[in-house]
């Protein structure tokens, strides 16, 4: 919780689509030759060389050749994206340069678009590893990216050659998935409770939007029991926005874990957080008014519900401005206050029948939050000189 108060959590895209992994369409497409080995394990419920082929699309390679000698795993997610393959069992003829991996390496999208921008090969703990870009094929992966430039990752890699280093890469892509807005609470309660939830749900049909409406739907309705104006209901309602944020972690968790990302999830898990958060504050004053409660707590409430909308407007502007993006106060501003740790300070005050506290530190909070968010947008940047 940032000092100036509760700024409206749930504006940050981060949680669908972290910063700085977009898709690399770069205009000239390199093609990719994958080797595919004898029944590699699935890592959370996707098998390695399907997690490698997305990785490799979205990374800019065109057109993607999988070289097995059996036949390919089935593919859950690819078709949905409409990613397609070309299998052989031999070698593709190919002028370079090539990028090439075998897919008992799982490799993030950022680290095989860095390869291929760099023309390198992967380095992890001083061993070079057969993913990288050649400019010819043989067949001998490790000669082949010989005189490749060695380039470390900046994401999860990890090596998946059995049952049990597949249950390792598991645990190791699940703790990857954390988002920059993170809080406290998101880090130590919610993302690993709802992490549960989402180790389920990424075997089943439900999708990443579907949980972003749960998640609404959960929040809507403590907002009217806020709104009741009763301690009991409104300690229950405070329980109840804390289970919603803990499902507005899953959706997040989902999306990226099994290549759901999209558009409309992003602005669907956004709008939702922003319906929730005006309805709970309103609700709040609401119920304290109905309680009789000696304060302003209805011009607070409307203050509070206010400021959301502008500070939404203020950040949105931020987001969607490249320029803004790399203002660096601007963002870590967003990230540290862009949260949803109010949710336990709620709670808290909630257990002891003191909701006006949490109106009155949301009705200023909210207002200096957009304010500095808004002076740092319009703040010069130094020349590039000094």
């Amino acid at each position: 919780m940032a000092a100036v108060g509760p700024a409206p959590p749930g504006l940050h895209p981060a949680d669908r689509q972290p910063r700085g992994q977009p898709p690399n369409r770069s205009l000239v497409k390199i093609p990719a030759v994958l080797f595919s080995q004898a029944a590699t394990p699935a890592v959370a419920g996707l098998s390695t060389l399907e997690r490698l082929v997305v990785a490799a699309h979205r990374a800019g390679c065109s057109p993607i050749h999988v070289v097995a000698s059996g036949q390919l795993p089935g593919f859950r997610r690819m078709p949905a994206l409409g990613i397609a393959v070309q299998s052989a069992t031999k070698i593709p003829a190919l002028e370079g340069p090539v990028f090439i991996a075998s897919d008992e390496w799982l490799v993030t999208t950022r680290d095989v678009a860095k390869l291929l921008a760099r023309r390198g090969r992967l380095l992890t703990n001083g061993q070079p590893r057969p993913v990288g870009v050649a400019e010819k094929l043989t067949g001998d992966i490790q000669a082949d990216l010989r005189d490749a430039p060695a380039i470390e990752p900046e994401g999860l890699v990890a090596q998946v050659t059995d049952s049990a280093s597949a249950r390792a890469a598991t645990r190791a892509l699940w703790a990857s998935l954390t988002s920059s807005a993170d809080g406290l609470v998101d880090r130590y309660f919610n993302r690993p409770v709802g992490r549960l939830f989402s180790k389920v749900l990424i075997h089943t049909p439900v999708s990443p939007n579907q949980i972003s409406i749960v998640a609404t739907v959960l929040g809507v309705i403590s907002a009217v029991l806020f709104g009741i104006g009763t301690s009991p209901t409104a300690l229950l309602g405070a329980l109840l926005l804390q289970l919603s944020a803990i499902v507005d972690c899953v959706d997040g968790d989902v999306a990226r874990a099994v290549f759901k990302e999209s558009p409309l999830g992003k602005w669907l898990d956004i709008v939702g957080d922003q319906v929730v958060h005006i309805s709970v504050f309103l609700a709040i004053g609401i119920g304290l008014w109905r309680a009789g409660v000696d304060a302003p707590v209805l011009a607070l409430a409307a203050s509070a519900g206010v400021g959301v909308v502008i500070s939404f407007a203020v950040v949105m502007r931020g987001l969607l401005n490249p320029e803004l993006q790399k203002n660096t106060a601007l963002q870590r501003l967003i990230d540290a206050t862009t949260n949803r740790d109010f949710s336990v300070l709620l709670l808290i005050l909630a257990c002891v029948d003191r909701l006006a506290w949490f109106l009155w530190l949301a009705a200023f909070g909210v207002h200096v939050f957009w304010m500095v968010a808004l002076s740092l947008q319009f703040r010069r940047r130094p020349p590039a000189s000094a």
